[in-house]
């Protein structure tokens, strides 16, 4: 019988030193690996290539998500690349429209170079990927929930209508990780994330990691990711993999404060708050049908425009300007002057990423500190009816 979620993570690495018998595993920072003989390999070779702590950290990602295989990144921007290495050049890619900015700069960069030609679609109505999908695609990338909106995409359906298409299906997790969402079992190929966010937790590294369904996929894309180099430091590695181990604990709770902020940010009248717990979200049966669980992200438009969502996040204490997801530490910041920077304007209006959109990232704070906080910032209790 499979263990839950928190013992394997907690277990993650746990008495696998072949060597001394350390309890939680040892860092291997060497850079090469002796050799039996000249034509006679051991495990690992070079550190470019793989390394003990990479590969314990792809090993547990792959079990978490329920796949076959994992390979780790330097970067979440890397992992992303690192499906497009493994495509025909000019190949067709449908990327969600709402996806993270820097998903969108990096398309947009390689279809400028002529190396894939991309298509923007709305992922969460089944009909316009449907539109998108009729000349065809290799690969279909859906972020659910989309960073900043949290908008929900039917990881199921999206399968279907990808291999319907002759394309492969890959959902970046990064909002919610395996302790909230496993795209794998939905039927998805891939799994892709910033392992800097939730995945680690305690902001100090940056990896990224694809979890595959299928080990023929892995094994090809580590074959690119030590071919270009991009394969995640050791340090970094053992880092991620110290954090992943409280990961389902920490996804918890940050999900609950996240709800409860949600809630009463919703009670003001004077927001509009995207936030899939929240039973009035579009989403929200499809969130609480293929998570377990809402996400520690929620994003708001307080009234007043652009002026005002500055001066809200300027007064903030316990909230912290910054541009990153998922730690234990509380963030907020304005989407399309940070995060989203880089696409256009027209890009970010048909996202629905407005100037005035303040995006909070729930860290392990007191719930009721983070309200008090977020409550002196918007300038106390509203004073007028609701946001329309």
């Amino acid at each position: 019988m499979s263990a839950a979620i928190d013992t394997r993570a907690a277990q993650a690495g746990i008495n696998t030193d072949p060597g001394w018998g350390a309890v939680t595993p040892p860092l291997h920072l060497s850079t090469a690996f002796r050799r039996a003989a000249a034509d006679a390999p051991g495990a690992f070779d070079y550190a470019r290539t793989d390394n003990p702590s990479r590969r314990l950290l792809a090993d547990v990602l792959a079990e978490l998500e329920g796949g076959e295989g994992a390979v780790v990144t330097a970067s979440g921007m890397a992992a992303i690349d690192l499906l497009l290495n493994d495509l025909p050049a000019g190949a067709r890619v449908v990327c969600s429209h709402d996806a993270y900015g820097g998903t969108r700069r990096l398309f947009d960069a390689r279809s400028k170079q002529g190396r894939i030609a991309v298509t923007y679609a709305d992922t969460g109505d089944l009909a316009a990927l449907e539109r998108a999908l009729r000349d065809g695609a290799a690969l279909v990338l859906v972020e659910t929930p989309s960073n900043p909106r949290l908008r929900i995409s039917d990881i199921a359906a999206c399968a279907a209508l990808a291999r319907q298409a002759g394309a492969k299906l890959a959902v970046d997790n990064t909002v919610l990780s395996p302790a909230l969402q496993r795209p794998l079992t939905l039927g998805a190929d891939y799994s892709v994330q910033s392992a800097t966010k939730l995945l680690n937790g305690h902001s100090d590294m940056v990896g990224g990691a694809v979890a595959c369904a299928r080990t023929e996929e892995a094994e090809r894309l580590a074959w690119w990711a030590n071919c270009a180099g991009t394969g995640g430091a050791a340090f970094d590695c053992w880092l991620a993999l110290r954090g992943l181990r409280t990961l389902p604990l920490r996804a918890r709770a940050q999900s609950e404060a996240a709800l409860r902020i949600a809630r009463w940010l919703a009670a003001r009248g004077d927001v509009g708050v995207d936030y899939p717990g929240l039973p009035d979200h579009p989403g929200h049966a499809l969130a609480a049908r293929q998570q377990t669980g809402f996400g520690p992200l929620l994003s708001f438009a307080p009234r007043g425009g652009t002026k005002r969502a500055r001066a809200v996040v300027k007064r903030l204490r316990l909230f912290t300007l910054a541009q990153s997801l998922g730690g234990v530490e509380s963030l907020a910041c304005i989407p399309a002057l940070m995060t989203h920077a880089a696409m256009s304007a027209a890009a970010r209006a048909g996202a629905g990423v407005g100037d005035d959109l303040i995006r909070l990232s729930c860290g392990l704070e007191a719930a009721e500190d983070l309200i008090a906080d977020l409550e002196q910032g918007l300038g106390g209790p509203p004073t007028s009816g609701g946001r329309s």
